[in-house]
């Protein structure tokens, strides 16, 4: 494989987990050429029997999904193109629909509020709404990256009509109170959207006890394949869909599915669930053993104060700042030594500019810039761990 050598430890699964056993082998028959995939190769909304099947496919594997989300019913999961899309007809589709439902001139500028360390996909949709005439508030966090319902309540008015905040956060881990964030929100009544992809297969997620209006999912975080995604919409609520074309799924989200990657998707996400219990705690003994090692070091120090078992972070994402040196140098002398991570969200990446979620939390530029995101998964090991910490204090 080009640039990766033998023996490669990968711990950026925050950015994306490989695939999953289970995952392949959903997915193999979809693999086959020519006439004898005609049974699994037809587009899922034709009438004949190719087609029937599927159709029926995906309707398996939608019922799947509700079923290890904790959706009440199948037909509020709409298959989308990942994560991004999701929180695109998420942030834009709820709060356009809650508006055509006001009374024309009734009260001030329908209010959406959302968080500053949302992932760009919240983010930029929100500023777009900013554009259409929606007033626009973002939380800011506090230093351990937690927003409260007291400071969502603060901003709440009668014309509130969507709050969106992430379930977990992908840069250092914090965890919301999801189910008491979308109370408040429907106290106030305004529709409440989560962003779980981090969260699932990291931690318990069931939209249903949350209490969320919508919610947005993503396959390849959970060594599903890329490219698929869903949105949760809880029955009856209103949408106003952003892709546009032929009507399918129930018109929320034209285009023809990708059912071999849908099917991918439920065999990862229910293999997922089906071992987070145990996952959590595993990968929670990881992360507590790296930051231990890590903290020891002089110069490098923890983002956040996690205690050891704590459940306000995700188990498996480890945060540190690195005094004197920039984490673009550091990931890739760590990356010659054989080790993958990151300095934050790999969507920004390419950017010279400090993470955007540690200039909300307080954190100063020069900090920010020595940021290095170590992110475990199914697959890492104590081994993979220790070796890590190893290779690290060689870099240093």
């Amino acid at each position: 494989m080009v640039g990766v050598v033998e023996g490669y430890v990968y711990l950026d699964w925050a950015a994306s987990a490989p695939l999953c056993q289970e995952a392949v082998d959903a997915m193999e028959m979809y693999f086959v050429p020519g006439r004898k995939n005609v049974r699994f190769g037809a587009n899922a909304n034709s009438l004949h029997a190719p087609g029937r099947a599927a159709f029926e496919a995906m309707e398996l594997a939608r019922r799947k999904i509700a079923k290890d989300l904790g959706a009440s019913r199948p037909n509020e999961i709409v298959f989308t193109s990942g994560a991004t899309e999701s929180d695109n007809a998420a942030l834009l589709g709820l709060a356009r629909a809650a508006v055509q439902k006001r009374r024309p001139g009734a009260g001030a500028a329908p209010r959406v509020i959302t968080t500053q360390i949302e992932h760009e996909a919240v983010l930029n949709p929100a500023r777009q709404l900013s554009k259409e005439g929606f007033d626009v508030v973002f939380l800011k966090p506090d230093r351990q990256g937690f927003i409260s319902s007291d400071q969502l309540e603060d901003v709440m008015t009668d014309d509130t009509v969507l709050v969106s905040i992430q379930a977990a956060n992908s840069e250092v881990g914090s965890v919301q109170p999801i189910a008491e964030l979308a109370r408040a929100a429907h106290a106030g009544g305004a529709l409440f959207h989560t962003d779980a992809v981090q969260a699932l297969g990291k931690m318990p997620v069931d939209v249903g006890a949350w209490g969320v209006d919508a919610a947005s999912f993503s396959a390849h975080k959970v060594c599903g394949p890329k490219g698929v995604g869903a949105l949760y919409l809880k029955a009856r609520t209103p949408f106003s869909a952003t892709m546009l074309g032929g009507g399918q799924e129930d018109g929320r989200r034209s285009g023809t599915q990708n059912v071999c990657g849908i099917d991918g998707f439920a065999a990862a996400c229910h293999a997922a669930v089906s071992m987070v219990e145990d996952e959590s705690v595993r990968l929670c003994a990881l992360r507590d053993r790296l930051y231990g090692k890590l903290a020891s070091m002089p110069g490098v120090r923890p983002t956040v104060s996690v205690d050891a078992g704590s459940t306000r972070f995700l188990p498996n994402i480890v945060h540190v700042l690195v005094d004197d040196y920039e984490s673009e140098t550091l990931v890739l002398r760590l990356d010659m030594m054989g080790y993958g991570v990151s300095g934050g969200s790999a969507c920004a990446s390419h950017s010279l500019e400090p993470s955007h979620v540690l200039k909300a939390m307080g954190i100063a530029a020069d900090a920010a810039h020595g940021a290095l995101r170590i992110s475990m998964g199914r697959y890492t090991t104590e081994q993979d761990v220790d070796g890590f910490a190893s290779a690290f204090e060689q870099c240093l």
